[in-house]
């Protein structure tokens, strides 16, 4: 038999007595947790030296208590489960440094479950995921309780001070399905959100409240006035057609412009042609706020009414009734207009929330929408950080 010299053996010699990547990957893995455990088990037993000031069977004057056997507990870590740690027990309880009361799991592994529920996957789901990867599965209800150490955050994200350096403000809600006492209701989430005048977009606020009433509106935005939004560098205001938001603004910020959607407004205004004009007819309308200042608007407008008020005078009407709150957007900027003319950069962002809670079909309660709410808008705002909208950077 011919002995390959030694010096000739290569990384591919060497490959092929591995019998495969998951055994050798797998015995790695193993060892090293195995090693864990030692230093735990160690570890804890000289934390219980240091409690106790005496050794086993040790008759010392300075012995505070006595021990009381052990017993075992797993624990859940980024790099695997160690399973059956021997955690040793003394009469008097004490509060171990090492391994916490009642803690199964590292703080990595639950950060990393409430960003799992966060991105979308179902309390279930998770489970079975970290099942798959570590082969330990966490219930529904431990996914739950671990999310449910968001509300401190939820809480601190409502009650911070708010800089006053947004240019534009927008205002807008969606509705979801949350549970009451007498039953599944339908309730809206106000939501604010500014871009300043470097470009950078945040979502300010959201609340869950009872209905879209002005009532509602003016405790929503007051609040934030509280905190420091007293809108002072604020040019513009940008809402949908809902009246009591409209309201609440002339009652807190009477002084800023407010510019109304155009996309709602054109929809509006197409439902009262018939479908063999609308295209046509929408394309005149759409001349009004594509013209450069609002001279040219107004005139486009005239001349768009002139060819249509005769077949659809409510569709002029539409427009006309408050085309002075359409045209608030030409004051500003030519680079800003496309954003700042529709409430669509803030119901863009609501379509990330819809595609969060549409395997949602109901809201337990109005914590739960909080936190949730909660986690995709920081989601969108800490990727936003470093993303200035480029209509914006372009004048700096």
């Amino acid at each position: 038999m011919v002995i390959k010299d030694m010096t000739a053996i290569t990384l591919k010699d060497l490959w092929k007595e591995v019998k495969s990547e998951d055994d050798w990957l797998g015995e790695i893995g193993q060892r090293t947790l195995n090693l864990v455990k030692l230093i735990l088990e160690s570890s804890l037993e000289d934390e219980l030296l240091e409690q106790l000031k005496a050794c086993r069977y040790q008759r010392t004057e300075v012995r505070r208590g006595y021990r009381n056997g052990h017993y075992r507990r797993n624990l859940f870590l980024p790099f695997g489960v160690i399973k059956s740690i021997k955690v040793p027990r003394s009469r008097i309880s004490y509060q171990s440094n090492i391994l916490p009361n009642y803690q199964r799991r590292a703080d990595k592994i639950n950060k990393m479950i409430r960003a799992m529920f966060l991105a979308g996957v179902s309390t279930r789901r998770v489970g079975e995921v970290l099942n798959i990867v570590w082969g330990e599965e966490v219930s529904p209800q431990t996914v739950s309780n671990i999310c449910c150490s968001l509300n401190r955050e939820v809480d601190s994200y409502h009650r911070r001070i708010i800089p006053d350096n947004y240019v534009y403000l927008f205002f807008d809600g969606i509705v979801l399905k949350t549970k009451t006492s007498t039953g599944v209701k339908k309730k809206p989430v106000l939501a604010c959100y500014g871009i300043t005048q470097a470009g950078k977009r945040e979502f300010i606020d959201f609340r869950l409240a009872s209905s879209e009433s002005e009532a509602q509106w003016e405790v929503f935005i007051n609040n934030l006035y509280q905190r420091g939004l007293s809108a002072n560098n604020c040019k513009l205001i940008c809402i949908d057609g809902c009246k009591g938001l409209h309201s609440a603004i002339d009652i807190i910020y009477p002084y800023i412009p407010i510019q109304r959607c155009w996309a709602h407004k054109l929809r509006n205004v197409s439902n009262y042609l018939k479908r063999k004009d609308q295209e046509k007819c929408m394309a005149g309308a759409k001349m009004v706020y594509q013209a450069d200042n609002r001279r040219q608007a107004v005139k486009a407008f005239n001349e768009w009414k002139s060819e249509w008020v005769m077949q659809y005078p409510r569709a002029i009407r539409c427009l006309e009734n408050d085309l002075d709150d359409m045209l608030h957007f030409l004051d500003c900027p030519v680079s800003h207009r496309i954003k700042i003319r529709t409430t669509n950069i803030i119901e863009r962002s609501f379509r990330e929330v819809r595609r969060r809670t549409k395997t949602i079909s109901c809201f337990n309660n109005s914590q739960s929408v909080d936190r949730i709410i909660y986690g995709v808008m920081n989601h969108l705002n800490n990727n936003w950080k470093d993303k200035p909208l480029p209509n914006f950077t372009q004048n700096i």
